[in-house]
């Protein structure tokens, strides 16, 4: 086959107008120009069509270069001095672990995939060799962070929307179904639509979200997030949820939201799950819109109802409009819970165990292989990263018994 393939390559080479064999050449060498040492240099700035390519933690605090990210992880080890629940040992901790996913960050970009080429194209000995001569200061655990990094991505495939790898981009929640697929009773264009749309109650409309966007635009949200951030406690475990209601509950996201319902003529009759669902017209709303718009939505709803005191009246306010827990069928499972959770996996059983070519895709990927799942170091409130990726793994298992 290879034998075919090669003089054929060459006779196109030959018909190719030089100009064009030139600019091809040109973009291949531009793809590569990332070298392993500029990689690990902590003040390399990563440009991409003249613009930087940024990374983040918890998907929402920005960093343009690695030498950024430092004084962050400093100021977070440092955050709540003399606190008895955030003792020395947890300091060290907290920041080794920001440390790994900031790199992580930087290399499984979602905008640019010469970070993670270099890194994967290159033996652990050449990387520890380009880290051994930085010569910029870098906190402990540097070099043994970016080998980690190398090390998983080595024997792993991103699954997300945009994934060079078919079988990856498959394997996203964002994967439109072109038969759509059955859930409980209603149909969905994708498992993203279901996951969304799960987190209104069948009851609930748009007048009723309009109404909550206007209270929460008349609150007053910093002591409400201060009492977050003075907890440890309470932050630690649930940094990204707390760092995305930070950057929610602000007057202009709540107009943004309210804008994005009316942008696309949603009556205030009309029942959020229902307008979720496929009928038969066209899809109403894309995978990203889907959680974008109504999976952010309904996450600022449920997080500050999990999150308010006992006492504080938003918490009725919300439970009226049924954003204290999941209401599915018979069941009400709390937002930030087991049951809640386990409904992924639900739904993962409908897609990959009863629906061929989707079974067919996710078994033919070799064991050896990690399914994974990293979007700029973004978690996720209502199913964290390593669960949802626990439980791709773990479908993939039963559809090779399957």
């Amino acid at each position: 086959m290879i034998g075919g393939i090669i003089p054929a390559v060459k006779s196109l080479v030959r018909r190719l107008h030089p100009a064009l064999f030139i600019s091809f050449f040109c973009a291949c060498l531009h793809a590569q120009e990332i070298s392993i040492q500029a990689l690990v240099t902590p003040s390399t700035l990563i440009t991409k069509d003249g613009r930087p390519v940024n990374f983040a933690l918890h998907g929402l605090i920005v960093f343009g270069s690695l030498s950024e990210l430092f004084p962050y992880i400093d100021s977070q080890a440092h955050r709540w001095p003399g606190n008895p629940a955030f003792d020395d040992a947890k300091r060290q901790q907290l920041a080794r672990e920001l440390l790994r996913r900031g790199i992580e960050s930087r290399i499984v970009s979602m905008i640019d995939e010469r970070p993670f080429e270099t890194l994967v194209t290159h033996t652990e000995g050449e990387l520890r060799s380009a880290l051994a001569q930085v010569t910029e200061p870098t906190p402990a655990g540097y070099a043994d962070a970016f080998v980690a990094v190398q090390q998983k991505w080595k024997h792993a495939i991103n699954c997300w929307s945009a994934a060079p790898s078919i079988p990856a981009r498959v394997l996203s929640n964002w994967y439109p179904i072109a038969e759509g697929i059955p859930l409980y009773g209603a149909t969905y264009d994708s498992t993203e639509h279901f996951w969304q749309a799960v987190k209104y109650h069948s009851d609930t409309t748009v007048s009723d979200l309009d109404a909550l966007l206007t209270t929460f635009e008349h609150q007053s949200w910093t002591p409400w997030l201060a009492r977050l951030d003075n907890n440890p406690s309470l932050y630690l475990p649930n940094a990204y949820a707390i760092e995305f209601l930070r950057s929610n509950l602000k007057r202009d996201r709540f107009r943004w939201f309210r804008d994005q319902l009316t942008t696309h003529n949603l009556q205030p009759t009309a029942h959020a799950r229902a307008a979720q669902q496929r009928t038969t017209a066209p899809a109403h709303f894309t995978p990203f819109e889907e959680k974008v718009i109504w999976g952010d939505l309904a996450d600022v709803f449920h997080l500050v109802y999990t999150f308010s005191l006992p006492e504080d009246p938003l918490r009725a306010t919300l439970a009226h409009s049924h954003f204290d827990a999941i209401y599915l069928c018979n069941r009400k499972m709390p937002f930030i819970s087991e049951d809640f959770r386990s409904l992924m996996l639900e739904i993962w059983q409908v897609k990959y165990l009863r629906m061929p070519r989707f079974r067919e895709v996710i078994s033919s990927i070799p064991i050896e292989i990690r399914l994974e799942h990293f979007l700029n170091d973004g978690d996720s409130p209502d199913i964290p990263i390593p669960i949802y990726v626990g439980y791709l793994n773990q479908i993939r298992d039963l559809a090779r018994q399957h």
